[in-house]
Parts: C-alpha cells; structure tokens; sequence
C-alpha cells in the first residue's frame, strides 16, 4: 500500500494520512503489506486520530484468547468486562481514546513471557501500560490487541549502596525509588513532575527526564540495566550493574524505544548520593528574551545547575494560585535555578547566577534559605501542569526542544500561533536544555476547538524542528507526533528505524500503530531491487 504521508500547506490544518489504496481485512492486509490506518469510530467519532484496522479474525477469537489468557494469569488477572476496560481506554494524553480488547495483568517475568509468546504464536496484537501517564498516547489500546498492564510490577528487588544500584521492576514509582533510599543518603535523579506517579518501567519506555536532568541526564543516563522480553517470548538481560558492558549497546537501544522493542521486566537503576547542599534561586524578569538571555549566559559562563526552568505570566500565575508559594505576579517570565554540591562551591555558584541574572536585568531575586524553602520554590514548577487546568476545561501538553539561543525567537512564535488560532498558552519548560512545555488551553465541549488544538501544537512541533530542534525531548511519539515524523525524518531515516523494529518484533506485533506514519510489513523494508535480472553486487552470497 503506498500511503501518502501529507503535511498541511498552510497554519490551522492538520497533517492526514492520503490512503492511496485501501485494503480490507485487517489480517489480509497485514500479509499483503502495510497495515492499513483507519478512522478511529466509536466513543470518539469526532478524532482525527487514525489507528491501525482492527483485525476482524482477531476479534472473532476474543473468547479464545481471554480463555488463554485466565489460563495463564488465573483468579483476576484478566479483564475482559467492558465496564472494567474504561480505565484502560485512554493514558493521560486523554483527547484519544479508544477501549482495549482485554487488559491482562501479570505478576511475573514468566506469566509476561507465556503470554507473548501466545500472542505471537497466534497473531494477536499487544500493547504494554505502565502507570498510564504517558503523555503522547504511547499506551493507547487497540481494539484487537491484548493491553498488558504492569502495575503488579510494583517490587524493589535489591539495593546496593557499595555499587550505587538499585534493581526494580517496572511498575515502582519514579518517586517511590529515591524514597526508598533517602534514609541512607541517596537518590534517583531523573524526575519528572509527574513522579508521583510515573513508573520506572514508563520512564525507560519514554526515556523520561525532568527538571534535573541538565546535570543529571536523562533516564538513559540513569539506566545500568534491564530484563527485557521479546515479543516470541525469550527474555534478554542487557547491560549489567556497572556504566558500561560488552557487545553492542542494546540497552541505549531499549531506552526510549516506547514499548516498541520488548516488555521491560526488571531495571537496575543508578542511584547518587545526596549533595551535600542545595539552594535555589527565583529570579523574575519583566521580559521572555531577557530570562531567556540569562538562561544561555548561565550556560556559556561554565556553570551547570542541577536544574534551571522557565514559566511565563500565565503559568507562574496558575501555579501561585494553585500552591501559594510566593512567586511574584509583576514578572513576565520567572527562573527557577538550582544549584548543588559542596557548600563552598554551591555559595560561589549562586553568587554568581546572581550576577549574570541582575546583569541581563532580573526586576527580583530571591535565594531559598533553607530546604523548605528551596522544596517551595520547585512546588509551584511542580504542580504547574494540574494548576493549569484551572485556566481552562482542558490543556493539550506539548513537547518539543530546541536550541536555547532560540527561545526567544519559538516562543514569539507560539504566542502569534495563539492569536491565529484563537487559544490560549501557558509556557513551562526546562529551560537549561532547551525542551518545551507548551500548555494549550481549550474546551473539548467546544465543536472545533480539539481540531484547533492539535494543530496549533502542530505548528508549535514544526517550528522547534525548524529552527533546528527535535519533535519531543522527554514525552515520546507514541500516537501524538507519529503523521509529523516525516517533518524531521527522511523515508530512508525512518525505514532504517523500522528495519531496527523488525529486529525485534518482525511480525509487527507489539505496540503496532505508534511512532511510524508508515507501518511497512518487515518483508517489504528487506525487499532486494532486481534490474534487468541481476541483483546488486551478484558476487556476494544470498543468504
């Protein structure tokens, strides 16, 4: 099937797959060639979204699968009641939503291998979940496929303060780590403002960062190891307990591959020791380009921080009203920047920050005193996703990066966006490296504007690309980004990136429909260009 993945011509329309040649029957069609992205109907006949075509022979066989499925998982493992799938239909990107199949919750490495090497034995569709909070609809189900839930991964296995690990499964709370290893003076650095509730398994799945992740890294960063099963059933151990190991790097493979590869099992996570001292700064500036000045100036004078943010007017006003931590109101944009590390060092590096910010004409600056308040400091940046929604019935969450010496310029951007699209913004991002948070205010019960939504972050995405940024920088493709891929990646970037899939999952098995506009069968991607009866470099052994 040749699908033509068109970009809008102009601002206000949103990117649609052109299906040249429509195939029906889902399993037919997946062994012909692609499989086919359909209309999502149903319980949102109004979404754009589309879906791969639920396989008609799959669904006739539901009976036979949950029965395989109890016959694995027993007692109530396996749910199948449409009631009880309502909780499932959707992650926290809730625009879409769309009920699973069944949802299956096993409890061991070995139940999670029996039931995917049933499912690829015959031919059903699987779709793993974390804690759901995914963000770009990476855990959105399929009509036809298992959702394979992992909250009863919920186990810290070991921890070794001599190595600095900690091995967990996947379903322990990003939050729930650092507090199990607070008492002996350590932590787990990546953390996301949802970490409360975002599970460890997630964040590999999404390579998640956070607000300290300009010094820390990302979770790639973070990661030693994991337990990893294949879609046929084998279960992979990669990397190990030190920073680096043998043979390929898989696991920087694994880490941010949105459920795509494999089922995440068990994770050895690094964990650090606590700084000696931490203070924050709350800097305020009547102007976006000035904050985003002191932002690069930080930066270009050495200084690293644990963590440096940026909220403009409305967001810093929602959070404060929202928390009541004490941000000031007559400010345009407000810097949160912390530093850590030896108290002497950590003194020094504040004074300076100081500097820089009264140089590029920061209106106040207040400096925590303590650990409560440096804790309320970080509170308001914390909750500015839920304070938000007091602006507006509902947000539509962005995620894009892009060079810091450009965010003046993207976010003149985005707020001209606002005016032509006639939406509201509330801007939150990690400033020190640049990935964005645009929060776009609408009313879902309003005709129109979801439609006026998705493509103002449309636009939003394409602009970070073109002034040399990326689609997303911590929240993933999943379903959100996947019809913009072709803006950032060439067909050939994009066929090597599912020839690695095809790897994997060669029959396209799990978590089908995200990441790839284009879902080529991997026979398809391997084909070999015959001319005139010869084949290229007819020397070479076929194999």
């Amino acid at each position: 099937m040749n699908i033509d993945v068109g970009l809008p011509a102009e601002h206000g329309t949103r990117p649609k797959l052109g299906l040249a040649r429509q195939r029906q029957g889902g399993s037919q069609a997946a062994r012909e060639g692609c499989y086919p992205l359909v209309e999502r109907q149903g319980i949102d006949a109004f979404m754009s979204l589309r879906l791969p075509e639920a396989d008609a022979d799959v669904l006739a066989r539901r009976d036979e699968i949950v029965a395989a499925m109890r016959a694995i998982v027993p007692g109530e493992g396996v749910i199948d009641d449409p009631d009880m799938l309502r909780p499932y239909e959707s992650d926290g990107l809730t625009a879409y939503r769309q009920p699973p199949m069944l949802a299956v919750l096993p409890e061991t490495t070995e139940q999670v291998s029996l039931i995917l090497r049933w499912c690829h034995d015959n031919g059903v569709k699987v779709v793993p979940r974390g804690a759901g909070t995914s963000l770009s609809g990476g855990a959105l189900p399929l009509a036809d496929a298992v959702l394979l839930g992992m909250a009863k991964f919920n186990r810290i296995l070991e921890i070794d303060y001599l190595d600095r690990i900690a091995v967990v499964q996947p379903g322990v709370t990003n939050l729930g780590v650092s507090q199990a290893v607070a008492d002996e003076g350590f932590y787990y650095a990546p953390d996301p403002s949802s970490q409360i509730a975002c599970s460890i398994g997630g964040n590999v799945a999404e390579n998640s960062g956070g607000v300290h992740c300009l010094k820390y890294g990302l979770t790639t960063n973070n990661v030693l190891g994991v337990e990893l099963v294949m879609m046929d059933g084998q279960i992979l151990r990669l990397g190990g307990r030190t920073l680096d190991s043998a043979g390929l790097d898989l696991l920087g493979v694994v880490v941010g591959s949105e459920g795509l590869l494999g089922v995440v099992t068990q994770v050895t996570l690094r964990i650090l020791p606590q700084p000696e001292m931490a203070r924050a700064l709350l800097i305020g500036f009547s102007s976006v380009e000035a904050a985003g000045q002191c932002v690069a100036d930080v930066i270009a004078g050495g200084i690293i921080p644990a963590g440096m943010e940026m909220m403009d007017r409305p967001a810093v006003h929602a959070a404060e009203a929202f928390v009541n931590v004490g941000y000031p109101l007559d400010v345009e944009a407000l810097l949160i920047v912390e530093l850590d590390g030896p108290e002497n060092e950590c003194a020094y590096l504040i004074g300076e920050v100081e500097r820089i910010a009264l140089a590029n004409g920061a209106i106040s600056c207040r400096i925590s005193r303590d650990e409560e308040e440096r804790l309320s400091f970080w509170a308001g940046r914390k909750a500015a996703f839920p304070a938000v929604g007091r602006l507006a019935p509902d947000y539509y969450c962005m995620d894009g990066t892009i060079p810091r010496r450009r965010l003046p310029q993207v976010l003149r951007g985005i707020s001209e966006m606002s005016e032509r699209h006639g939406l509201g913004v509330a801007n939150v991002f990690h400033a020190g490296d640049g990935n964005l948070h645009p929060l776009i205010l609408y009313d879902a019960n309003q005709p129109g504007q979801l439609e006026r939504a998705e493509a103002f972050g449309n636009d939003i995405l394409r602009l970070c690309v073109e002034v040399g940024g990326v689609l997303t920088g911590e929240h993933g493709v999943g379903v959100e980004k996947r019809d913009l891929m072709p803006v950032m990646f060439s067909e050939v970037d994009l066929a090597h990136q599912q020839r690695l899939k095809c790897a994997f999952d060669p029959d396209l098995l799990l978590n089908p429909g995200k990441m790839f506009p284009v879902l080529h069968r991997c026979a398809e991607l391997g084909r070999m260009h015959v001319h005139h009866g010869q084949v290229p470099f007819p020397e070479l052994p076929r194999f």
